[in-house]
């Protein structure tokens, strides 16, 4: 499994997400060779304060994404407020403020099905702690396309219905306390490093 070669990590977190956030991003380092593409479920008028205050917790970089930008490594994309974040063929993102999926907008499905479409088997696909199913469905796309499918483990969630919804909807590759995530994501993007071992990170 650790072969493979990875293009890019997506991520869905609710209820309890800032803080997960900050433990998972913030134990990435600066090189960490892939982009990660992020829904937190967020208030409509929240603005973009969660991007700058995960920035200060993280080596990596941590921005809004906006519409038609590239993805590239080492660097985390939040979904907008009141948007849906999307990311096509050739590593570009989009935004749609079309309805909410899954009683969300952004909505992890949204995300995850996108990425499953547009990166299949190099697609990492990450549901951690929140209050809903959403992202169930979306990480068995990524499954189903060949994608790796990570779950936080619902008795180790600030909120576990969402982790746990994700368990029941595909068997996933890994399932984690939050603290091994981290660990997990440099194993597996060392691959898509040229040069670098698995025993370096």
């Amino acid at each position: 499994m650790l072969e493979r070669k990875f293009r890019l990590v997506v991520i869905g977190v609710s209820s309890g997400g800032v803080q997960a956030l900050k433990r998972l991003l913030g134990a990435l380092p600066a090189d960490f060779p892939l982009p990660l593409a992020i829904v937190q479920h967020i208030s409509p008028d929240a603005g973009d304060g969660m991007a700058r205050l995960l920035e200060e917790f993280c080596a990596i970089r941590v921005k809004e994404a906006d519409e038609q930008e590239r993805i590239v490594a080492g660097t985390a994309y939040l979904a907008p407020p009141n948007y849906h974040l999307q990311v096509e063929r050739g590593g570009l993102l989009s935004l749609a403020a079309d309805g909410y999926v899954s009683y969300a907008r952004p909505s992890v499905d949204v995300l995850f099905e996108s990425a499953a479409a547009a990166f299949g088997r190099t697609l990492i696909g990450v549901v951690l702690t929140g209050a809903n199913a959403d992202g169930a469905r979306g990480l068995k796309k990524i499954k189903d396309a060949g994608g790796l499918a990570i779950v936080q483990d619902p008795a180790d969630a600030f909120a576990r219905e969402m982790p746990a919804a994700a368990l029941a909807a595909t068997g996933p590759d890994y399932l984690l306390p939050l603290a091994d995530i981290a660990v997990t994501l440099l194993r597996l993007a060392a691959a898509a490093q040229p040069g670098k071992k698995v025993a370096d990170v």
